[in-house]
């Protein structure tokens, strides 16, 4: 029942963080029937292109056992020993272009459903998978009855295909029984082929199917609570709280910072009340003058208050204030702009009696 809650309860799409999470555990959508289709594929590839030589050898060595037994000595074990080879050795080139081109389908099968990767959580050990309780939901759960589904339609739909095989062919197999033996092979390998191919053709519906509903129910197993997605925003963006305390505390340095530049400041242009630019000017190198703290309202009149403290010039200029307060930054030179109206500011302070170089 609380699974079920809580499947209900995921009503959100899966993030990209939570797909790439479950892409790089190895839980990523897979069909099993496309890889059974694939080893179809690559079992009648194998009957076409690769038994046909080896039947012929198989036949040949038959009839050379029936036609004369006596003619393989076993008089000594090393005879038994190089009869044995020689058997390892056909059924060897017999079974390995099988084996490799089981492989290979397999492989494709997996490449075309998923990027291959080595994933290693996959093969660490997990009480998960040997739990009697976790088998016992994958097996009565609803994936095992949709398992379960999917094998009841393969046995009745190979079973039909099989049967109707074998009644279209029945003349052939009876015949081969009263016929020379050595046509046999040939002509089971040509029902296992007719039989492969159109068990092939039968289950390309189920495959479909089954590629289609793995990625349904992969994205429906990774859905998302409300609540997840917002821990998850939480954590890639940062607690709302922390980040509003972290600008906080930025602006706290930075606003301190100001204030300890002002008593080197040249000048301070000012708004009676509202604005306060505090600027810096080395009259031996030149240059512009830098902007070394500047504030509203409150800040203004701590600018003004410590800039008169230590004895820097207080200007009252309400248009220039404004201005250089929304055109210019903190640590950043005045423009072209600014450089008449400030000149002649500066003009007027180092005009000044008793004003020093500063």
């Amino acid at each position: 029942m609380s699974e079920e809650q809580d499947k209900e309860s995921k009503t959100e799409e899966a993030s990209e963080k939570k797909i790439s999470d479950a892409v790089e555990k190895g839980n990523v959508p897979f069909s099993r029937e496309a890889a059974l289709f694939a080893s179809l594929l690559g079992i009648l590839a194998i009957l076409t292109f690769f038994v046909t030589a080896p039947v012929r050898l198989l036949t040949a060595d038959l009839s050379r056992l029936i036609d004369d037994p006596a003619g393989f000595p076993i008089s000594t074990g090393n005879d038994a020993v190089s009869i044995l080879w020689g058997a390892l050795g056909g059924a060897g080139r017999f079974l390995m272009p099988m084996v490799i081109v089981l492989m290979l389908a397999g492989l494709v099968a997996s490449g075309f459903q998923n990027v291959p990767a080595l994933v290693a959580e996959r093969i660490r050990p997990q009480w998960s998978r040997v739990s009697p309780s976790a088998g016992f939901k994958r097996i009565f759960g609803t994936q095992g009855h949709i398992e379960f589904g999917k094998a009841l339609f393969k046995l009745f739909a190979i079973g039909i295909v099989a049967a109707l095989v074998l009644y279209a062919q029945e003349h052939e197999v009876v015949n081969a029984m009263f016929t020379d033996p050595l046509r046999l092979p040939s002509v089971l390998l040509a029902l296992a082929m007719r039989l492969v191919a159109t068990v092939c053709v039968v289950t390309i519906g189920l495959v479909a199917a089954d590629i289609v509903w793995s990625r349904v129910s992969w994205k429906t197993n990774l859905r998302m609570t409300k609540q997840e997605v917002k821990d998850e925003f939480k954590q890639a963006e940062g607690d709302p709280m922390v980040k509003a305390r972290i600008r906080a505390v930025a602006r706290e340095r930075a606003r301190q910072r100001m204030m300890n530049a002002v008593p080197k400041a040249t000048v301070v242009i000012a708004n009676p009340t509202h604005y306060a630019v505090a600027l810096q000017y080395d009259r031996q190198t030149g240059g512009a003058p830098l902007v070394v703290a500047k504030g509203v309202d409150l800040i203004a009149l701590k600018i003004r208050e410590i800039a008169e403290r230590h004895g820097v010039p207080v200007i009252e200029d309400r248009p220039l204030a404004r201005a250089l307060f929304a055109a210019v930054e903190v640590d950043q030179w005045i423009p072209q702009d600014f450089y008449r109206p400030v000149a002649k500011i500066l003009h007027y302070i180092y005009a000044r009696p008793g004003h020093g170089a500063k």
